[in-house]
């Protein structure tokens, strides 16, 4: 292969892929054995803080290894605990080592594959790292622009995801097509209106083709969460009541449980004595009793895997059994498609009113989309499909490379750019 290779990554928060690209042909590199994407994942041993990446991290996690499990660091980005770090096992670890090292052992792996270093990346990035904090939005892209420097990238640029998603679909188009991508991560959902067509899929500067963007920060975590608040925390008590004046049992730790980037720092002393000391005055000593256990034992991120598994098993079935054991031996919760899909109901509607809002930048109404791109997992949600096929009645539709479109887009993107 030529010196002349290009590289796209798309670092996102449940999973991410690496593209490259040369004069010739722009192709997926495995990151992870022989897989195309790798969940966005580490865990740091608890003996020597040595770090595992993506698969191998959930596998040393789940099978109760001591040491630390960290998910969807790309939501610390432009957030005042990258500046603050966090303690891993004992030691004070930066975000910015985190992610870098989570993203050179991604580069080293192409590098490779390719037989050549690679000098030329666009990174991926949400429409807004974080919603209506302009500051810390660019506070977000700078930072994982210096975490690209420092692994000896010279020229990094970004692309929003969407746009990435686009271009990755532009090589298959016939004609020209006014497309709106929906791209639904893990935590942000991004839409772009963009005209697609193959004579125009070299050019550089694609502006003049980009009627709008839009996007809201929610996405398939914040799904997660309102799953694991309305089915799972009520077995650890949640909404419980205690003391003489029954009261309802304070709400944040199960709201921290129920979010993969805040479950860490409920394993505290103090948190657990708060928790004991309510455990007396309880009025549902055993539900709020496995609460004790969870935060005891260290076991929230595995709450939050069986929640992401039953929104996976719902996907294809209307029920779905899920065995609790590792919280109570006997622990089984039965939910139903249409239990999930009451829970996430408000934050759907706002992923469509946000889809809608780029329909009105634009200026053009649904009637006129062509075609509607669908990327990123949470796009495998029925409730999902089944609101943007209201939405846009009369369009087709494109489902292909669900997890790996942005990253190809954004080598595509780089090519564009840096040959």
């Amino acid at each position: 292969m030529s010196d002349s290779v290009f590289c796209g990554i798309d670092f996102g928060t449940s999973n991410s892929s690496l593209a490259v690209a040369d004069q010739d042909k722009v192709f997926l590199v495995p990151v992870e054995g022989d897989h195309y994407t790798i969940p966005s994942a580490m865990f740091f041993a608890r003996k020597d803080n040595q770090a595992f990446f993506g698969r191998e991290a959930m596998e040393r996690f789940l099978t109760r290894q001591p040491g630390r499990l960290m998910r969807s660091l790309k939501r610390v980005l432009g957030s005042q605990a990258m500046r603050q770090g966090t303690m891993v096992n004992g030691e004070l670890m930066r975000f910015n080592q985190i992610i870098a090292a989570f993203l050179d052992q991604m580069k080293q792996k192409a590098e490779a594959t390719c037989g050549t270093a690679l000098r030329h990346v666009v990174m991926g990035r949400p429409v807004h790292f974080t919603d209506n904090d302009a500051a810390a939005d660019q506070r977000a892209e700078d930072e994982l622009k210096a975490i690209a420097k420092r692994l000896g990238f010279e020229e990094v640029g970004f692309q929003f995801e969407p746009i990435a998603a686009a271009f990755a679909h532009e090589a298959r188009v016939t004609g020209e097509k006014l497309a709106m991508v929906v791209d639904l991560g893990g935590g942000t959902s991004d839409f772009t209106l963009i005209r697609l067509s193959q004579a125009n899929a070299r050019k550089h500067d694609r502006n003049e083709d980009i009627l709008a963007n839009t996007g809201v920060r929610l996405g398939g975590n914040d799904f997660d969460k309102d799953l694991s608040l309305a089915e799972m925390m009520p077995e650890l008590g949640f909404r419980s009541r205690y003391g003489a004046k029954n009261l309802e049992v304070p709400s944040y730790h199960y709201f921290d449980l129920s979010e993969w980037s805040k479950v860490n720092f409920l394993y505290t002393n103090k948190t657990i004595f708060q928790a004991r000391q309510l455990l007396r005055e309880t009025h549902d000593p055993v539900r709020y009793g496995r609460l004790i256990s969870v935060l005891e034992q260290e076991t929230g991120h595995a709450v939050l895997a069986a929640t992401e598994k039953i929104k996976i098993g719902l996907a294809s079935s209307e029920q779905y059994a899920a065995a609790l054991d590792f919280i109570d031996e006997s622990l089984q919760i039965d939910v139903a498609r249409a239990d999930f899909n009451a829970a996430i109901t408000i934050k759907t509607e706002r992923i469509i009113q946000a889809a809608r809002e780029c329909l009105r930048a634009a200026g053009i109404g649904p009637e006129s989309v062509s075609l509607v791109i669908m990327t990123g997992g949470s796009t495998e949600i029925p409730l999902i499909q089944e609101q943007f096929r209201q939405l846009f009645p009369t369009a087709d539709w494109s489902e292909e490379d669900k997890l790996s479109s942005v990253g190809l887009g954004l080598a595509y993107d780089a090519r564009n750019r840096f040959s």
